[in-house]
C-alpha cells in the first residue's frame, strides 16, 4: 500500500518513541481543546457570575450522554481502518474512510435533533437548580446546533489517527481554539451575551476545526483521501465498525448516565456546590485526556499490528502505554493538586465555591491514576477486537456501583464529600475487572497463535467476534 510522508510506521522498529510521538500531540490536542472549553467556563465565571459558571460547567454529562454512542463509532472506525492498513488492504481502507465520513455527518444531525428536543426535560429530571436551568437550556441548545461539525471532526481525526497522524488534528484544534477564546471574550465581555455568547463561540470554533480536518483529508496522498463523489456507506464495513464502536459507545454512555445520576445528586446540594465541582472537574479532564492519549495509542498500535499478525508487538504496546499513561497522568495530577487554590482562581474567586473545588481535587483528581489501568487495558481489548467485554465491565463498575452509591449510600450522609468518593471506588473496581479480562483474553490469543516468545505470528489472525 502507498504510504504518505505523514504516515507513521507502526509495524516496525522500536515502540516507546513512536508511542510518545503519537500520544503527546494527541494529548496536547485534547488538553488544548479542554483549555478552550475551560475558557468558556472561566470567561462566564469571571464576567457573568457563578450562576452562569454553573450553567455552562454542569452540562458535560448531558452532552456526553448523547454524543458518546456516536463517538464510540469513531473509535470503531479508528480500529477497523488501522487494521486494514496493517493488512495492506487499500480498497477496504477507502471504503471504510468514506463510510465513516458519511456516518459522521448523519450522526451529527441525529444528535442535534435529539439535543434540541430533550434539553429541558433532561435538565429538569436532573434537578438542575431553578436559578440556573434557563441559562443551561439556552447554552445546551446552541451547543447542539454545532453537532454535525463536532462529529465530522471526531471521525476525521480518528481517520488520521488510524495511520499514526496526531499532529494535524492538533493544528485544527489550536487554530479553532484560539478563535474560540477570542470570540468568548468578544461575545461575553464586549457584547454582554453571557452563556449565549459562549455557546455561539463554541459552535463557530467547531465549524472551523471540522472544515480544517476535512481539508486535510481531501488533500491526502494515501488511501485515506476523502472524495465527495466516493461518499457512501458500505454496510459490511459499517457492521465491522459497529462491532467495535457500539460497545465502546455504550461504555461512554454508561459513564455519562452514571455521571448524570451523580450530577442530579450534586444539583440537590445547591448552585455553589455545582459551580465548585464544575471548576475542579476541568483539571480532571486535563489529566484524563493525557492518559486517554496513551489509550488511543494502544488502540491504534494494537489494531495495526494485530492486522499484520504482529501479536507480540500488541502485548508490548499495552505494557508501554500503561507505564507511560500512569507516569504522565500521575505527575500532572500532583502538580494541579499542589497548586490548588491558585489554579481554581482561573474559574472563580468565591470562597465557598473554591472550597468545594478543593474537596473534589482531593478525592478525584489525586485518585485518577487508578483509571489508567481500566482505560489502557480497555483500549488494548478493543484493538484486539474485544470491545464488548470492557463495556460490560464499565456497566457494572461505573453505572451499577455509582447508582448504588447515589441511591443507597449518599442519602445516609448527603454531603459533597460522600458523593465524590463514588468515583475512585468505581475506578478501582473497573480497573480490577478490566485487567483480569485482558489477562484471560491475552493468554487465549497467545495459545491460539502459538506464541512462546517475541516472534511474528505465522497464522492469519481473525478479528474477535464478541
Amino acid at each position: 500500500m502507498k504510504k504518505s510522508n505523514k504516515e507513521m510506521d507502526l509495524l516496525h522498529g522500536s515502540l516507546w518513541d513512536k508511542i510518545l510521538i503519537f500520544a503527546l500531540p494527541l494529548a496536547a490536542s485534547s488538553i488544548l481543546q479542554q483549555l478552550f472549553n475551560s475558557a468558556d467556563v472561566a470567561v462566564v465565571g469571571q464576567f457573568a457570575g457563578s450562576r452562569a459558571l454553573a450553567a455552562v460547567g454542569s452540562n458535560g454529562a448531558v452532552i456526553n450522554l448523547l454524543v458518546n454512542i456516536f463517538v464510540g463509532l469513531s473509535v470503531g472506525a479508528n480500529v477497523i481502518i488501522a487494521r486494514y492498513l496493517g493488512e495492506g488492504n487499500e480498497n477496504k481502507v477507502k471504503k471504510a474512510v468514506h463510510t465513516s465520513v458519511l456516518v459522521a455527518v448523519i450522526s451529527g444531525f441525529i444528535i442535534m435533533a435529539a439535543g434540541l428536543i430533550i434539553t429541558r426535560p433532561i435538565l429538569t429530571l436532573m434537578s438542575t437548580p431553578e436559578d440556573i436551568i434557563d441559562l443551561a437550556v439556552v447554552y445546551l441548545r446552541i451547543y447542539f446546533l454545532g453537532m454535525p461539525f463536532v462529529m465530522l471532526y471526531n471521525f476525521g481525526a480518528a481517520i488520521l489517527r488510524s495511520r499514526g497522524d496526531t499532529k494535524r488534528p492538533f493544528i485544527c484544534l489550536l487554530v479553532s481554539g484560539i478563535i474560540n477564546v477570542i470570540l468568548n471574550l468578544f461575545f461575553v465581555v464586549a457584547c454582554n451575551l453571557s452563556v449565549i455568547g459562549v455557546g455561539i463561540a463554541t459552535v463557530i470554533s467547531n465549524i472551523i476545526s471540522s472544515c480544517m480536518v476535512l481539508y486535510f483529508l481531501m488533500r491526502e496522498d494515501s488511501a485515506v483521501k476523502v472524495s465527495f463523489k466516493s461518499l457512501g456507506i458500505d454496510f459490511r464495513i459499517l457492521k465491522e465498525i459497529a462491532k467495535i464502536g457500539l460497545p465502546a459507545g455504550l461504555q461512554g454512555v454508561v459513564f455519562s448516565f452514571s455521571n448524570i445520576c451523580v450530577q442530579s445528586a450534586l444539583n440537590s446540594l445547591g448552585s455553589d456546590v455545582v459551580a465548585g465541582s464544575a471548576a475542579a472537574l476541568n483539571f480532571e479532564y486535563f489529566v484524563y485526556f493525557l492518559l486517554n492519549a496513551f489509550t488511543q495509542a494502544c488502540v491504534t498500535f494494537t489494531s495495526q499490528n494485530y492486522g499484520a499478525g504482529e501479536y507480540e508487538r500488541c502485548r508490548k504496546t499495552t505494557r508501554l502505554c500503561v507505564v507511560m499513561g500512569f507516569a504522565f497522568s500521575t505527575a500532572l495530577s500532583v502538580v494541579f493538586y499542589a497548586l490548588g487554590e491558585n489554579v481554581l482562581r482561573f474559574y472563580t474567586n468565591e470562597p465557598a465555591v473554591m472550597e468545594i473545588g478543593l474537596v473534589r481535587m482531593r478525592y478525584c483528581l489525586l485518585m485518577q491514576f487508578i483509571s489508567v489501568f481500566m482505560d489502557v487495558f480497555s483500549g488494548s481489548l478493543r484493538g484486539l477486537g474485544y470491545s464488548l467485554i470492557p463495556a460490560l465491565i464499565a456497566l457494572a463498575s461505573s453505572c451499577g456501583f455509582r447508582l448504588l452509591w447515589v441511591y443507597a449510600v449518599f442519602p445516609k450522609s448527603a454531603t459533597f464529600t460522600t458523593l465524590v468518593q463514588a468515583y475512585p471506588l468505581s475506578w478501582l473496581i473497573g480497573s480490577a475487572g478490566t485487567v483480569l479480562a485482558y489477562v484471560i483474553v491475552s493468554r487465549r490469543i497467545g495459545k491460539k497463535c502459538g506464541i512462546t516468545g517475541s516472534k511474528k505470528v505465522d497464522v492469519k489472525i481473525s478479528p474477535a467476534n464478541n
